[in-house]
């Protein structure tokens, strides 16, 4: 064969790609999880995330959970919002199926905070809107308050610059303290029991946050969080309130608070003063609810959804 044929079949040939498409792409409207590594002051810790949404959306909304919740908590808001946003929600060190730290000390705000920060440059956005619910929502705030912040939108749900020290017992009495469970059912018994204060969930809302709640170990089921984080509850005892106005004074974007109506972390005299200093946040209130609405019915989600896409119109 003469080198013009060859040459001539090489090209006359269909050629493979040389980057195909995936067999199939992840819908838009499921979760996909995902990674990135953190430095912590005792060395290196990974951060999952499960984010959803179109990746190359640059409308960043990041959603961060309580105390001892994960990212899953949020899976009603970010199906409501992914046509919107490229939702985020991360699990907070310890907590999810991110790493436990090794030196238990390390739980507290500096290293959420520095994880975020971390997590946003994963992300490669220069503004984000922001849900925080109890603890997401202080890490919130402390973002919310630097100069040049990202946040350009922020709804606190079921917190404020006052932290009743009556909650944080209450919370204290259980972090870390929870059996190890011999059927799912159990588990989910314990955690409606603790949480009772979400309010009237589904049957299958209460399943949901339990199968993302517990993980599976020998001999049945624990809690997927580091009981570690419960140390800092039990080392140093809260007798005042924690007092957080030089940080909600410093923040100056649009601000949506929400409270159950029968919290005990959020006062109603708080959320009143929240409206009239610092960024005058907007405030609503859910009856039946304590700390804190789970932001899983539609007459939450449409408070939440309201107010973050009013910046569309």
């Amino acid at each position: 064969m003469s080198l013009i044929s060859a040459l001539r079949r090489l090209f006359d040939s269909p050629q493979p790609l040389r980057n195909p498409p995936p067999a199939s792409l992840p819908s838009a409207d499921e979760p996909r999880q995902r990674e990135v590594q953190c430095l912590g002051p005792h060395g290196l810790h990974r951060m999952a995330y499960v984010e959803w949404g179109d990746p190359t959306n640059p409308r960043v909304l990041v959603c961060v959970h309580g105390l001892t919740r994960n990212s899953r908590d949020f899976d009603h808001l970010a199906r409501a919002l992914c046509s919107h946003y490229r939702v985020v929600c991360p699990d907070v060190a310890g907590r999810g199926r991110s790493d436990w730290l090794g030196v238990k000390a390390d739980y507290g705000f500096p290293v959420y905070v520095g994880d975020m920060v971390t997590l946003l440059a994963r992300l490669d956005v220069e503004e984000v809107h922001w849900v925080g619910t109890s603890m997401g929502g202080i890490i919130g705030m402390l973002l919310a308050s630097q100069p040049h912040t990202p946040v350009k939108r922020l709804v606190l749900n079921d917190v404020g610059p006052v932290v009743t020290a009556a909650s944080l017992r209450r919370i204290g009495q259980y972090v870390g303290k929870a059996p190890r469970f011999d059927s799912l059912a159990a588990a989910e018994a314990y955690i409606r029991e603790v949480s009772a204060p979400f309010g009237a969930l589904s049957d299958e809302q209460w399943r949901h946050l339990t199968v993302h709640s517990v993980r599976k170990v020998e001999g049945g089921y624990t809690m997927c969080y580091d009981p570690g984080i419960g140390d800092a509850f039990r080392n140093t005892p809260l007798v005042a309130d924690v007092d957080l106005w030089s940080v909600y004074d410093r923040i100056a974007c649009p601000t949506l608070a929400l409270r159950g109506a029968a919290s005990d972390l959020l006062e109603p005299a708080t959320l009143q003063a929240m409206a009239g200093r610092g960024p005058c946040a907007r405030t609503v209130e859910f009856a039946g609810v304590g700390h804190a609405p789970m932001l899983m019915s539609e007459e939450q989600l449409a408070v939440v959804r309201d107010f973050l896409l009013e910046s569309e119109g």
